[in-house]
C-alpha cells in the first residue's frame, strides 16, 4: 500500500536540483549584464559596446566619417557594428549560461529566460 512512496525522495531531490538551477541561471543572467563586448565595422571606424544581454551601451564614430556624401556608408558601418556586437553577445550569453549548467543533465536545445 505504501509502495508508492520511494517516489517522494526522489521528487524532492529533484525540486532541489530545480531549485540550485533556478538560482545559478539567475545568477548568470545577473552577471551578463557586467560583460561587456565590442563590435565594430570599417577596421575600427564604428565601434559600439554592448553588454551579453546584448544591450547597447555606447556607440564611437570615428571623426572622419562625418561627411555629407557618405551618410548611407556611415549608417551601414554603424549598423554593421552593432549586428557585430549584438552577435558577440549572443555567444557571451550562451558561455555564460553553459558555465552556469554545467554538469546539469538539461534536455538538448534546452533554453532559457532571457536567452
Amino acid at each position: 500500500m505504501l509502495k508508492g512512496l520511494g517516489g517522494l525522495g526522489d521528487m524532492a531531490s529533484i525540486m532541489k536540483q530545480a531549485q540550485e538551477m533556478q538560482s545559478k541561471i539567475a545568477d548568470a543572467q545577473a552577471a551578463l549584464e557586467n560583460i561587456e563586448v565590442t563590435g565594430e565595422s570599417g577596421a575600427g571606424m564604428v565601434t559600439c559596446t554592448a553588454n551579453a544581454k546584448g544591450e547597447l551601451k555606447g556607440l564611437e564614430i570615428d571623426a572622419s566619417l562625418f561627411n555629407a556624401d557618405d551618410k548611407e556608408v556611415v549608417e551601414d558601418l554603424i549598423l554593421a557594428a552593432i549586428k557585430d556586437a549584438q552577435a558577440k553577445a549572443g555567444e557571451a550569453m550562451q558561455t555564460g549560461m553553459a558555465e552556469a549548467t554545467a554538469g546539469m543533465k538539461l534536455p538538448e536545445g534546452m533554453n532559457f529566460p532571457g536567452m
